[in-house]
C-alpha cells in the first residue's frame, strides 16, 4: 500500500481516492458508535493531515495549507466524514424496528443512583444536540 501511496507516476486524485478507500475507511472503522470527543477529532486531523503531506510529498516546514493539500487529493475534512458516519449510525438505528435488540438498548434506562460528579456524555445526548443544532 505504500509505494501506490507515494508513488510519483500516479496522479494525486487516484492516491487520494486509494487513501480514501483503505486508510480513512480504516481510521474511521466504527466510529458511527464513538462518544467524539475534542480530543479525538484533533488526534484523527493530525494523523490525516500527516499522511497527506507525506502522500504529496510536502513537509511541514513548506507551509502549504491544509485545505490546499485536501483540494490536490479531492478529500473532504476527517471531521465532516466522521460527522457523516455518525448521522448514517444514527438513522441506522432509528430505522430498526421497535422490538429489535439494537432500538432495546437505545431506550433503556438505567436504574440507580447517579455517581457524584458531572454526568458523562452519552451518545443520546449528542445526537439531541447535534439535532437541535441543526434546526436552528
Amino acid at each position: 500500500m505504500v509505494p501506490l501511496l507515494i508513488n510519483k507516476d500516479i496522479s494525486l486524485i487516484v492516491r487520494g481516492r486509494l487513501y480514501s478507500s483503505c486508510v480513512r475507511s480504516s481510521m474511521l472503522h466504527g466510529s458511527e458508535t464513538w462518544p467524539i470527543r475534542k480530543e479525538h477529532e484533533v488526534a484523527l486531523q493530525r494523523a490525516e493531515m500527516r499522511i497527506v503531506r507525506w502522500m504529496c510529498g510536502i513537509k511541514l516546514q513548506d507551509k502549504v495549507p491544509s485545505k490546499g493539500l485536501r483540494e490536490r487529493l479531492r478529500l473532504d475534512d476527517i471531521v465532516l466524514v466522521l460527522q457523516q458516519k455518525g448521522w448514517n449510525g444514527i438513522g441506522m438505528c432509528y430505522k430498526k424496528e421497535d422490538n429489535d435488540w439494537v432500538k432495546k438498548c437505545m431506550e433503556y434506562k438505567v436504574e440507580g443512583a447517579r455517581p457524584r460528579g458531572r454526568p458523562k456524555r452519552t451518545w443520546s445526548n449528542i445526537v439531541e444536540k447535534e439535532c437541535q443544532a441543526n434546526r436552528n
